[in-house]
């Protein structure tokens, strides 16, 4: 569907100004949408994970950890497939963020992904500029990530920054110049970047963040002794097909969750870089972008 057409469905959540200025800037921010007893729940069943990783000490399928990370001090960069962990995080990604999902993607919603980023002062967790599209690419560019801060945040804990309108523009390069997957724009493309233009995505707990596929965006690295949990949830329209591997598939992806499955696939003529075969599996972005997997 054209975002024309999107915008002429009913609303379920969202504003119709906020779904114009999702389509018109590539990305949204509101602030405390999520209820308190919902977001204690999750914030809850979070704080058990962090525990567990105190008895992990190396990255798997389950857990990607900082390299400094430890039981005294743990850093965890991320808990992947949060969506297959915990009833919770899929009853929330298939609850309320669906319901959001369908006010930008149309009434016919299907899940890609889930994963919970953590910030801590000290970690190796920035993330530099990138896209989304070239990680996952699909048939059209109606895909996008809503994500939602678990705890305050605010520019001491590395907030999700974005370049307003740049999925009206071009989808860069993301190797390296000896064919190596970069995960992010290479220094080149990066310098170029005007980044008074940025937009840094703050707020108070139980507030999310939604931006488009082709939405150049990164986050600092945090400074604050408190850590920063971002719970992030990938949608994409029915009638976009995805047409690489899946980079890290739960349970739960590629599953209709909202409407009826599409008979016929949208193809956006705008080209998409091809990333790296993912079948034999995938690390994730923090490895990628600071060359632990090189």
């Amino acid at each position: 569907m054209t975002p024309d057409e999107i915008l002429r469905c009913k609303t379920k959540v969202l504003t119709q100004e906020q779904r114009e200025d999702y389509f018109t800037h590539g990305y949204i921010s509101v602030e405390s949408i999520i209820d308190n007893n919902t977001l204690e729940d999750i914030v809850n069943v979070t704080n058990q994970f962090i525990e567990a990783s105190k008895e992990i000490f190396s990255s798997g399928d389950d857990y990607d950890l900082s390299p400094g990370h430890n039981a005294e001090r743990p850093m965890l960069r991320r808990l992947k497939r949060p969506d297959e962990k915990h009833e919770l995080y899929w009853n929330f990604a298939n609850g309320i963020l669906a319901d959001i999902a369908t006010d930008l993607a149309g009434p016919d919603v299907v899940f890609h992904h889930s994963k919970l980023n953590f910030k801590w002062a000290g970690g190796s967790d920035a993330v530099k500029w990138h896209q989304d599209a070239q990680f996952f690419p699909h048939t059209n560019y109606n895909v996008f990530t809503i994500g939602c801060y678990l705890e305050d945040t605010n520019m001491d804990n590395g907030p999700l920054a974005v370049i307003p309108d740049s999925h009206l523009g071009p989808l860069y390069d993301q190797y390296g110049e000896n064919g190596e997957w970069l995960g992010c724009l290479n220094e080149n493309d990066s310098s170029k970047i005007d980044i008074n233009k940025a937009e840094y995505l703050v707020g108070p707990a139980g507030s999310i963040t939604i931006h488009n596929c082709r939405c150049l965006h990164y986050s600092p690295k945090s400074i604050s002794i408190s850590p920063r949990p971002l719970l992030l949830n990938c949608y994409t329209s029915a009638d976009a097909k995805p047409y690489t591997p899946h980079p890290d598939p739960s349970v739960h992806a590629y599953e209709l969750i909202r409407g009826t499955a599409a008979k016929w696939a949208e193809h956006d003529p705008r080209p998409c870089q091809i990333p790296p075969d993912w079948s034999n599996g995938y690390t994730s972005i923090f490895s990628a972008q600071s060359g632990e997997d090189l």
